[in-house]
């Protein structure tokens, strides 16, 4: 077919290609704090603990803190690889752009597919239980039962906080504020009351006393680790929305990549609090039969916990959602933008709103097809809905791990140079990928199993959960290719290397510290074609 694009010399590694109306995305809109909160509000902390605590206590037992401590370890060492790539090039499509720079247009074209698709994946369900939680804080009991209701109200919480991304990162920030405050403060107040009844006999379940043992992630067994590990790799995941924002964000070099090495210690701390607090007061028994509710479990322990005050944890819960209902929508968004004006997607979704300055169409196109899979989804069964979410994992530790790699790749020729390069640009983020490419395996292997699905259905003999994913790349190779035949401008680029300056700690302020963001021309940080 044709080229409908004009084609780069090989060696042009364009920095930010001018979007097709001319904007680029507000610089400065936010600082720290905001980057820190959004990156925590995208991973839904509450939410994410609501979901995953009873199925690692049946799995692990009351090794459940552990098994989160060992999941911080590769989160926090893939953290470190988007500190350090965010600071050779602030573009808000961070994987899809360092793994291009790294590794080459396919994979990294691949790297952004991913981060796209969990989006459209995730968003109906943090919807979902974002209207039954606020529905259930009200005592609206009823009405969170009635699927029809849940679902309008799912849809229209969808296209309210899709207005509020593209109205404007500051206004965002602004509601992720409250948000998040609210949510952490409420599981911090759910933790202490539960521990302190646990501690002095009061509490109405199989209270056990804590113990140091219980952070020893080894001690429920190899198989065990493994499954607790995938579901700790849940809990983490989103962090990363912080850098999504490079590009709108006050020392946008250096600010994104701390905000999310930070996001991810203050999700240490919250998570292990809780783990530690509902295990010593609920016990293991009762968290294991209650493994199936899924998000539910706070739910049935709120009232026994907090009493009169039960609905602070309902409505933690439901916050926690509804906030990460609008960071999921960033990373997506983001990355089509990205895509879009490299010419590795269609143009028009790199148009940017001409008077708020966010990408409009990318992002309402991720939020119409994150409606139609919701629905369609749903319809077929609510426990479909919970494999959709599965198959998150599949994603999740795929572009992680591309990262990681991409990460030691592109600092090949600085990692000799220092033990800290060795340690902090190389081997570290290579181990957080081997981490998470193991537990790919480990998580396609689970997943092949039907019986391991929220439905115990088989589809074309696989788990569902598998089968989504697979449809997922399968699809995404497809129309990459397409893609490749029809406009072969992206596929021009060419890895290179990381010039020696980006290295130092802290970074040399020059010309050659940041891109030109409306440049067209190559990037002067890029070594190009250079052996």
């Amino acid at each position: 077919m044709a080229t409908t694009d004009p084609p780069l010399p090989p060696s042009v590694h364009p920095s930010s290609p001018a979007t097709p109306t001319g904007q680029t995305l507000k610089p400065g809109a936010i600082g720290f704090l905001d980057s820190m909160v959004i990156g925590l509000a995208a991973t839904s902390p509450a939410y994410s603990l609501a979901a995953i605590i009873g199925p690692v206590v049946a799995l692990v037992g009351i090794f459940a803190p552990g098994v989160l401590l060992a999941s911080f370890v590769p989160m926090l060492l893939i953290a470190s690889a988007f500190h350090y790539l965010n600071r050779v090039d602030q573009d808000c499509g961070t994987t899809f752009s360092w793994v291009t720079r790294a590794m080459g247009p396919w994979f990294g074209w691949l790297g952004g597919w991913a981060i796209a698709m969990t989006g459209v994946l995730v968003v109906g369900s943090l919807a979902d239980v974002g209207v039954k939680y606020t529905l259930l804080t009200l005592n609206l009991d009823d009405l969170a039962e009635n699927v029809t209701v849940v679902r309008v109200l799912s849809v229209l919480l969808i296209l309210v906080m899709t207005g509020i991304c593209v109205i404007g990162t500051e206004l965002s920030a602004r509601l992720q504020n409250v948000l998040i405050i609210a949510q952490i403060v409420a599981l911090l107040a759910f933790a202490v009351v539960a521990l302190v009844k646990a501690l002095d006999g009061t509490s109405a379940l199989g209270a056990i006393s804590p113990r140091w043992d219980w952070f020893n992630p080894f001690g429920a067994g190899g198989a065990a680790l493994t499954g607790g590990l995938l579901l700790g790799v849940f809990a983490y995941w989103g962090w990363e929305s912080a850098v999504n924002l490079n590009e709108e964000t006050a020392g946008a070099s250096t600010t994104p990549g701390r905000a999310a090495i930070v996001s991810t210690v203050v999700l240490l701390v919250t998570y292990l609090a809780v783990a530690v607090a509902v295990v010593a007061y609920a016990g293991v028994d009762f968290l294991t039969e209650n493994a199936g509710e899924e998000e539910a479990i706070f739910a049935s322990l709120a009232g026994d916990v907090m009493g009169g005050w039960s609905w602070v944890v309902l409505l933690a819960v439901a916050t926690s959602a509804i906030a990460s209902t609008q960071t999921t929508i960033i990373p997506a968004s983001r990355t089509g933008l990205s895509m879009a004006r490299r010419a590795a997607l269609p143009r028009a979704l790199a148009h940017i709103h001409p008077r708020f300055r966010t990408p409009d169409v990318s992002t309402w196109l991720v939020a119409g097809i994150a409606i139609v899979w919701y629905l369609v989804v749903n319809a077929i069964s609510e426990n479909a809905l919970f494999d959709s979410l599965t198959a998150l994992a599949l994603l999740i530790a795929f572009y992680y791990a591309l990262t990681g790699l991409a990460c030691a790749i592109y600092y090949r020729r600085e990692l000799t140079k220092s033990v800290r390069n060795f340690v902090l640009i190389g081997v570290g983020p290579v181990v957080g990928a081997l981490m998470l490419l193991w537990l790919l395996v480990e998580s396609i292997i689970d997943q092949a199993d039907p019986a391991n699905s929220s439905t115990g259905e088989a589809w074309f003999g696989l788990g569902p959960p598998l089968v989504i994913g697979i449809a997922i790349f399968g699809f995404g190779i497809v129309y990459m290719v397409f893609w490749r035949l029809a406009h072969r401008t992206f596929w021009l680029e060419r890895p290179g290397v990381a010039d020696p300056e980006l290295a130092a700690v802290p970074p040399r302020r020059s010309s050659r510290t940041a891109p030109d963001r409306n440049a067209s021309g190559p990037d002067i940080h890029d070594r190009g074609n250079r052996p």
